[in-house]
């Protein structure tokens, strides 16, 4: 009679290690009391979604304020999903965004005691353990093809029976051990299934950190714990890996909570205490097709890779800052109350966290990313900029680079202030805002027509440029500088303010404010540009006048 310990080794001929041998490999970890050891374990699939950024950000978060770890851990054991590089791809956009580990996956190297953090190179720990589960009787060979697997689901789908692999359909759970010992000495592939003592039809009470406690279907399912390529599944590496890097609170999507009865499963049938789980709401969007709310959408949402906000030009804070207002419902007010500054010292909690997935809201982010960039001065503002262009966008590089003093000044414009300009949200699109400033964006601008106010006719503008031309000097501040433009604007018969040309409104051709309008579209192509006396400072009296001569040979 073959034992499960002979049929283990046959299988499992080199592995000598026990699981005790291990536990004193990766013994519990030496932390204060209440320390939270957390983990974000990427798949190197493809680019980091912004969910995944979220998730990561808050395992960080977690770790930080109790005192504990935060580590990364490469699931790569789906091989024939992996996406070359993409592994250091997706560290170095979590660098970017400032989400770094204490230990883990860093590349090219790794840091720390509870290694490797590489899934395809942990084979001889899940070894030990599955050979484990083999001689316990907890897991035994399974030998159905992908022919066998295909009868048994559709024969389940004709019973409209749930779909998988367990009682009556687990047709090798119950093969003897001389049968599955000869198969295997005959040559038969195999995979390793994990053996399930469930019942779907009971229930079982979980806790989760966000949701609480609630009940959900106990796992029944035979899963492959071990394929026929050596490598492990999720579900089986995931619970190994939790244990020996002693992770105290797991945090993930809820699109796992699914999941969570074969992980608890897992974790009894070894003896081992689970980690804490927290299901975080996934991040959501209003589809335009259909207008249902939809999960970020690889495929069709920009948004969805973080790819998009750092190519676009957006600080990294403003994004961090923004998902935080979707982790707790209280950041929000934390962070106004608190001018935008120390995130750091803000205590995240999971009981501050809505269970509905929230919307994406680039209004929200892109009020984060203005707020930002307005408390930077002239001289880190520029800066930034050039890092970004020098990367993402060559005709602002080449702008900056030009005359980069020019550049800082008009970014600095109305930037010294209590109150400053919020022009601008992201460096993507700085060089379309500020455009004008250029002789080719200027002249490019007013090539496809100026809009001026239409009570006022060509002659009335052509007069107010050519005065204006003539009389306004640029002057000491900008206080000289509007009593000028006053002066002038009264002489045309503009009223010296609204309320003069509201109670005489026949009276006047308009008011200083009209009169400014026709100066700043003039100057800029445009109705909204910042305070018209630093732009007319900036651009000079030399190229002033120009722009009002070209204005007034267009409309002549």
């Amino acid at each position: 009679m073959i034992t499960n310990k002979q049929l283990a080794d046959l299988i499992f001929p080199n592995v000598t290690e026990t699981i005790e041998d291990l536990e004193r490999r990766y013994p519990p970890r030496n932390l204060p009391e209440g320390a939270e050891v957390t983990r974000f374990a990427p798949s190197p699939t493809g680019f980091l979604h912004t969910g995944s950024l979220f998730t990561s950000m808050i395992c960080r978060k977690v770790a930080s304020q109790s005192g504990g770890v935060f580590y990364i851990r490469l699931e790569d054991t789906d091989t024939k999903r992996e996406i070359a590089g993409s592994g250091e791809q997706l560290l170095e956009q979590l660098q970017i965004f400032g989400v770094n580990p204490d230990e883990g996956y860093l590349g090219n190297s790794e840091k720390g005691s509870y290694g490797p953090y590489i899934q395809s190179k942990r084979a001889d720990i899940y070894c030990v353990v599955i050979k484990h589960l083999l001689e316990e009787g907890k897991a035994y060979p399974c030998f159905c093809t992908t022919q066998d697997l295909e009868a048994l689901r559709l024969e389940q789908e004709s019973k409209k029976l749930n779909p998988g692999y367990y009682g009556e359909f687990a047709k090798c759970r119950n093969l003897t051990n001389e049968e599955r010992y000869e198969r295997i000495k005959h040559g038969d592939k195999f995979v390793i299934r994990f053996r399930s003592s469930g019942d779907y039809h009971n229930k079982i009470k979980v806790s989760d950190l966000v949701r609480g406690q609630f009940e959900i279907a106990q796992n029944d399912q035979d899963i492959v714990i071990y394929k026929s390529d050596g490598l492990p599944t999720y579900h089986f590496a995931h619970a190994v890996d939790d244990h020996f890097m002693r992770t105290t609170t797991v945090i993930r999507g809820e699109e796992w909570v699914a999941s969570l009865p074969i992980h608890v499963e897992l974790f009894a049938a070894l003896g081992w205490k689970a980690p804490r789980y927290a299901h975080l709401p996934v991040i959501m969007k209003i589809d335009e097709e259909t207008g249902n709310k939809r999960k970020l959408s690889k495929r069709k949402d920009r948004e969805a890779a973080v790819s998009y906000f750092i190519e676009d030009g957006y600080l990294p804070e403003a994004l961090i800052m923004y998902l935080m207002t979707i982790a707790n419902s209280n950041f929000e007010e934390w962070i106004l109350s608190n001018h935008f500054e120390g995130m750091q010292d803000f205590v995240f909690s999971f009981k501050k966290m809505s269970l509905d997935g929230a919307l994406f809201d680039m209004g929200k982010l892109n009020f984060f990313a203005r707020e930002l960039l307005a408390k930077l001065n002239k001289n880190e503002i520029t800066n930034l900029a050039i890092s970004y262009a020098e990367k993402y966008n060559p005709d602002l590089y080449q702008t900056i680079k030009s005359d980069q003093n020019y550049f800082t000044e008009i970014m600095n414009i109305d930037r010294e202030k209590a109150n400053p300009r919020k022009d601008f949200e992201k460096f993507g699109n700085v060089l379309e805002i500020i455009s004008y400033f250029y002789k080719d964006g200027y002249d490019k601008a007013i090539s496809n027509g100026l809009q001026f106010n239409e009570k006022f006719t060509k002659e009335d503008i052509i007069e107010a440029l050519s005065a204006i031309e003539k009389e306004l000097q640029i002057g000491e501040d900008e206080q000289s500088w509007f009593n000028n433009l006053k002066e002038i604007g009264i002489k045309l018969n503009y009223a010296a303010n609204n309320k003069e040309y509201k109670a005489n409104p026949d009276n006047f051709k308009g008011n200083i404010g009209d009169l400014a309008e026709i100066l700043r579209i003039t100057l800029t192509g445009r109705k909204n540009a910042p305070s018209l006396y630093a732009v007319m400072a900036l651009l000079g009296l030399e190229e002033s006048h120009r722009r009002m001569e070209c204005v007034i040979s267009l409309i002549k």
